[in-house]
Formats: structure tokens, sequence, C-alpha cells
């Protein structure tokens, strides 16, 4: 049983965990429509040239390049307007020397024209173009291939998709798309304390928080949380549910008797789950210093802190890059749910060979966000609700002072 003595940063923690387990490499296939959020199965190679022809990138008119080369807001250029291009068509009129045609934002460019005159640096009066700016070779024009070459990788294997590599598939024609499935996380709350949160508490009993701050967390990062409800502080209970929990879910978190009084037995119970069993027994972290981290039988198990606060941390550290390795994402590793530089607002106390999680609000009235720590009580749950993310004490850091810059967690 560890006393603590000898904890790991959270940093190796983490690191000797994702190198121990091994993603889902389950796979299914969704409509594109549905796939945001998803962790991509195959590397997309595009199989067409995009764009496949040569299109405008604004409204105005193409013309040759070399007929406006002279044009001037003084001195315009006259060009004589032969007609205009239409959308979704092949133009049928070329452009000739002193002449240009009427032209779209995405539209055909015309044989003859290397050029597009934007609307702005334009004066039409009947069917004449007064250029009034010069507009060099390639001029507002896409070239074919400019956005992809045919061949070239278009997205990676385990990449999470966003809107833009949706919009990215959808471009090379693909109305569905092969992802990795979702990774099943059982969560089991234990404590003789702990009741559910619909639950009317008696004298000394709580809520079960945890249960949903770390389903939320498992969903947040592309996960399937399951939630397999309370157990009492019973060793052959505890053992028991874990086991079935775990042996229908890819990773397993318990929250609670994480720590080592005599009353805290998660880590005996995950001792027992499979081999090789516990990596660590403690992180150098606050909030959050009573955590487990285990591999048992090839899948995670992670022993989570009871206090609210605490658990919710070491789910935002540990829990969700472990969901998003699971999950097949190339990205696992770092802070899911992206990180800003932020100044200081005030003096944070710490001490070095511990990584602080220090809730703050952002102020972003100045040139710079600022980051105002909310020191009192900050182990409390409605402390982080107040919050807008975490600032981080780094782990060699003994003191931060006011002014200083500092990465902050966002929620």
């Amino acid at each position: 049983m560890s006393d603590f003595s000898q904890v790991k940063p959270p940093s190796d923690a983490l690191a000797a965990l994702l190198a121990a387990a091994t993603p889902v490499e389950r796979a299914e296939t969704v409509p594109l429509h549905l796939a945001r959020g998803r962790v991509l199965d195959r590397t997309i190679v595009a199989a067409e040239t995009v764009p496949q022809f040569r299109r405008a990138l604004m409204d105005g008119f193409a013309v040759r390049a070399a007929d406006t080369l002279a044009a001037s807001g003084e001195a315009p250029v006259r060009l004589r307007l032969t007609g205009e291009v239409l959308m979704g068509t092949q133009p049928e009129l070329p452009v000739g020397p002193g002449e240009a045609l009427r032209i779209h934002t995405g539209a055909m460019l015309p044989a003859g024209a290397d050029a597009v005159v934007m609307l702005e640096d334009t004066d039409v009066t009947g069917d004449e173009v007064s250029v009034l700016a010069a507009a060099p070779p390639g001029d507002n024009v896409l070239l074919p291939g400019e956005d992809i070459q045919a061949g070239a990788i278009a997205i990676a294997a385990g990449t999470r998709l966003d809107v833009a590599a949706l919009g990215g598939l959808a471009t090379l024609g693909y109305a569905t798309v092969a992802v990795r499935v979702r990774p099943r996380i059982a969560i089991l709350s234990t404590g003789d304390e702990v009741v559910p949160v619909d639950a009317a508490p008696r004298a000394a009993q709580v809520r079960d928080v945890n249960a949903v701050t770390v389903a939320a967390t498992v969903e947040a990062a592309g996960g399937v949380a399951l939630p397999g409800g309370i157990v009492p502080d019973d060793m052959t209970a505890l053992t028991a549910r874990a086991r079935a929990a775990l042996a229908d879910a890819d990773a397993l978190v318990i929250s609670a008797g994480s720590s080592v009084s005599h009353r805290d037995i998660t880590a005996r119970v995950i001792a027992l789950l499979g081999a090789p069993g516990i990596l660590a027994h403690g992180i150098a972290i606050r909030p959050g210093k009573p955590t487990i981290v285990a591999l048992c039988d090839g899948k995670p198990v992670i022993g989570l802190p009871g206090n609210p606060a605490s658990a919710a941390v070491v789910a935002w550290r540990i829990v969700r890059p472990l969901v998003r390795m699971l999950g097949g994402e190339h990205a696992a590793g770092g802070y899911a749910g992206g990180t800003l530089d932020a100044l200081l607002g005030a003096d944070v106390p710490s001490r070095a060979g511990r990584e602080d999680y220090v809730p703050c609000r952002l102020d972003y009235s100045g040139d710079a966000p600022r980051a105002m720590p909310l020191l009192d009580e900050s182990n409390l749950i409605f402390t982080l609700v107040r919050s807008d993310g975490l600032a981080i004490v780094p782990f060699e850091r003994e003191h931060l002072r006011a002014g200083e810059r500092v990465r902050v967690v966002v929620r």
C-alpha cells in the first residue's frame, strides 16, 4: 500500500499509462453529417484534384493581366465587356485582347483570361469596363490543385473530425466515413456515505457528484460513459462489481477510496483485477494526489479521489487524454479542451515537485487575457463552477507572481 512518499509527476503517470494501453481497434461507418468529433479510422487519400478547373476568387471581371498593367485610378484602362460567365457552366466565350467578361466568385475562368479584377476596382458604363487597378497574372484566381492534388493525403487516420475536416471530406465526395468506435468507459462510485443524485441525503451523506462529472468528461473526450452506480465500502462487493464493469468496458474509473486509510480499499481491489496492476498510486498534483493509475489485463483502470473538485481535475488531466488515446486519436496527450496563455492577476503560492491546478476567472478586457486566481477553498466544486479554467503551476515552480505568464486549461 502506498504511503504517498514516492508519488509520480502527472505527466509521468499519464505517459506510463498511455504507453502500456492500446487503442480500441473497432471501427464503424457513419453518415458524414454525424461524424463531427469522431476519430478517423483510415487515412483518406484524395482521389481527385481540387479544384479541377481555374476558378474566380472574387466577383469582378475576367481579364488578360497584360491589358491591365498600366491601370490606375488616375489613368483607367478601358476594356470591352463582351458577356458574363454563368455559374455552373463552362464559359463559351474566350477573353480576347482588350476584352473582359463579368464573372462571379467560384465560376470557371474562361479561356484567354489569367486574372480577375475585383468589382471594387472597376467602373462599368454600358458595354465598357474601366479598370482602376492593375491585376497581375493569377490575381484572384484559384488554380487546379491549389486546394489538394489527387494522390495527396487529405486527412490522416487518428484525426478527430471537426467542421473543417467534414467540409474537406464532402469536397472529396464522402457521404459516409469510417471512424473508430467510441471507447466504453465504466464508472463506479464508492462509499457508504454516497447516495444517488436524485436522493435526499440524510445527515453525513453526500450526493454522487463524481459519477456525473466523470461521465461528462468521458463523453466530451469522445467516449461512451457507462455509469455503474454506487458500491458500498466492502471489499468483496467492490471487487465483484469492478470485475463485471471492466469485463463489459474498455476501461474503468472508480471514484473514492483511493487514499491510504484503512477504509480506502480501491487500491486493493484494483490490484486484484489483473496484471500488471497498479502503475502509480499517488501523483504529484493538487488537487488529486491520491490517484491510482493501473493496467489490468490490458485495460486501463483509474482510481480517483472522492473529493468532487479533485476528481474533476484528475478527470481533465488523466481520464480525458486516456479516452482520446483509446479512441485512436493520434494527438491524445496534452490538455484536451484547449489552453491559452494569460497574465496572472495575483500571486499563487505553491511548492516545487507538485503540479498545481488553480481555478481562475479570465479577464479579456486588456491587451492580453488575465487569469484571476480563485484561491479560497479551491477544492470545492462551486469554485470550479465559478471559474473559467485552471491555471497550471508547473511541476518545477515554487511560486508564481502576479504578472507572470501562465498556461490556463480552458474548461
